[in-house]
């Protein structure tokens, strides 16, 4: 019972907002260009469901493919970084520059050197998800002690059995951490990069609706939008739950561990 109650939560604080938020826009009488009320959001969603899908269908395409690269390419120049002095010196300056520049500035350079499509979004969540993923590889991968590393040579295992049975699992948690925040980007990164240039997805929707000061199916898009988001992150966390079912994390949101 208490773990139905926890899973409830969320969803009690998300109906408890949108409650606030309809009463707040029904008792000031905001105009609905300026605040709609959820009702007539969800009205908008139900009238418009086609366009919106088929608009989440375009964005999701080079938000998941962004997302994945990002994921892969990270853990591998984390890897390349962690284990090595010499890519450490030459990759992460560099890595480091490239997240400083600003991404929305270099988007329009995208679309000169490759075109319309889906290449430049997909290079735009790549970048926008790749460092969070970078750094907490690194961090992870370096974390171990000492002393346990010793300890698995002294049993005499090889470099690739230790990184498989010692270094990996030690690396989960905290790599899991920057993978859920590439998630949570990859779908602000999908949407930048359709207002640049796109003639469809929820970010042109956008553009358009704002266009015509239709605030209500403004909201109904970044609604849509954020539950991408929202079903990305779940993803990961699933399959967190999976991977590292014995850390301390895992293990507490089950109710198996006392919360601090």
């Amino acid at each position: 019972m208490e773990r139905i109650v926890a899973s409830a939560r969320p969803v009690f604080g998300f109906v408890a907002f949108l409650l606030v938020w309809e009463a707040a826009s029904r008792l000031l009488h905001l105009p609905p260009y300026i605040l709609p009320p959820p009702s007539d959001i969800a009205v908008g969603m139900v009238t418009r469901w086609r366009s919106l899908l088929g608009a989440a269908y375009y964005t999701a395409q080079p938000m998941l493919e962004g997302f994945v690269v990002a994921v892969v390419m990270g853990i591998a120049i984390a890897l390349a970084i962690a284990f090595s002095r010499t890519m450490q010196g030459v990759l992460y300056p560099l890595l480091v520059f490239l997240q400083i520049v600003p991404k929305i500035a270099v988007a329009p350079l995208f679309i000169i050197w490759f075109g319309f499509g889906e290449t430049p979004k997909v290079l735009l969540v790549f970048l926008l998800s790749f460092f969070p993923v970078v750094v907490a590889a690194i961090t992870a991968f370096r974390s171990i002690e000492p002393e346990i590393m010793e300890l698995a040579r002294s049993t005499g295992a090889g470099r690739l059995r230790i990184f498989r049975m010692v270094q990996l699992p030690h690396a989960l948690p905290a790599l899991f951490g920057g993978i859920k925040v590439a998630a949570a980007l990859s779908s602000t990164a999908a949407v930048v990069a359709e207002f640049v240039a796109s003639d469809r997805g929820l970010g042109y929707l956008l553009l358009s609706y704002n266009g015509d000061l239709n605030t209500t199916m403004s909201f109904a898009a970044i609604f849509v939008l954020s539950a991408m988001g929202l079903a990305l992150y779940g993803a990961v966390e699933l399959v967190e739950r999976f991977a590292i079912p014995w850390h301390v994390s895992r293990r507490r949101l089950a109710g198996d561990v006392p919360g601090i």
